[in-house]
């Protein structure tokens, strides 16, 4: 069984299709999540870790150096030996000596058909009011590999949804997450089973 870890930033719905996946679906008896971990002390997804009985750890980013931030945050993933870490909405930068020693085992999931609409600043419904500013056809969510710079990682998985003329920012956004809660699970069995492999 592998160990995963779970970032998030806020409410954790990305979290929540992963571990009830771990529970009735494509990833039971292949992983489970050991921790989560928030910069955010009031995000809702640590009270999802709870529900769940899973280890649930703020690090209030506002209230530490960033050095100490960075220091605490490796620490932790080490502690708890996970196999894959997994942002799930999760608004940082991870510390390169983190994606170094987590290389090709650190994830991302993002709402949009990467590489269009990627890069800083570029998150939750900033990314589907430019998908709808833009007169796009279609939208949806990219799995991808995190490296040294926001959202330029390697693809996973994508799936494509449609966006129509009278689509506001928040029908395109709702028509993607749907597809986030599917697809983010496929990709950590896919990542996992390839990794098994290479063992």
């Amino acid at each position: 069984m592998k160990k995963l870890s779970v970032l998030i930033s806020g409410g954790g719905s990305n979290l929540q299709a992963i571990i009830d996946s771990t529970k009735n679906g494509i990833l039971k008896g292949v992983a489970e999540v050991v921790v989560v971990i928030s910069n955010n002390p009031f995000a809702y997804g640590l009270e999802r870790a709870k529900k769940e009985n899973i280890k649930a750890v703020a690090l209030d980013y506002k209230n530490i150096a960033k050095t100490d931030y960075d220091n605490q945050l490796y620490e932790l993933i080490k502690k708890c030996n996970v196999d894959l870490i997994c942002l799930a909405g999760y608004l940082k930068k991870i510390p390169c000596n983190i994606i170094k020693e987590y290389k090709s085992k650190i994830l991302n999931i993002h709402p949009a058909l990467l590489p269009k609409f990627g890069g800083k600043g570029m998150y939750g419904h900033y990314v589907h009011e430019a998908v709808v500013k833009a007169k796009e056809k279609k939208s949806g969510p990219t799995v991808h590999f995190v490296d040294e710079h926001y959202d330029t990682g390697s693809i996973i998985l994508q799936k494509e949804v449609p966006v129509y003329e009278i689509d506001t920012p928040d029908d395109v956004a709702k028509r993607v997450l749907v597809q986030e809660h599917i697809i983010y699970p496929q990709a950590i069995k896919k990542v996992l089973e390839k990794y098994d492999n290479n063992m």
